[in-house]
């Protein structure tokens, strides 16, 4: 038995560094944004994209992207960069929408 814990750790030390981290992170958050939405979406009876969802996919995406320029990916540096973009335009939308929403 200590021989098959023995390989775990020398296989989680071998392939597990600070940059796993960070990437796992990012998968994280970027998960979270179903998460909310789908428990929005199930609280309404009807799809909703809460706000919360765009920060998500921002910090999510954010994360990804520099962890793709880490592993020097061109496909995942293009598909997360651009996603940034529109998520970006979304809470743009959102921000413009409460300022020119009445207070009160």
């Amino acid at each position: 038995m200590s021989e098959i814990v023995q390989n775990l750790v020398a296989w989680v030390q071998a392939h597990f560094n600070w940059w796993t981290v960070v990437g796992f992170g990012g998968q994280a958050m970027f998960m979270m944004r179903f998460v909310v939405q789908w428990i929005a979406s199930e609280k309404e009876k009807k799809s909703v994209v809460p706000e919360l969802f765009w920060y998500f996919s921002l910090a999510g995406g954010v994360v990804l992207f520099v962890y793709a320029l880490h592993q020097s990916d061109p496909v995942f540096i293009l598909g997360q960069g651009l996603g940034l973009f529109i998520y970006l335009r979304n809470m743009y939308f959102i921000w413009r929408h409460k300022k020119a929403a009445p207070q009160g």
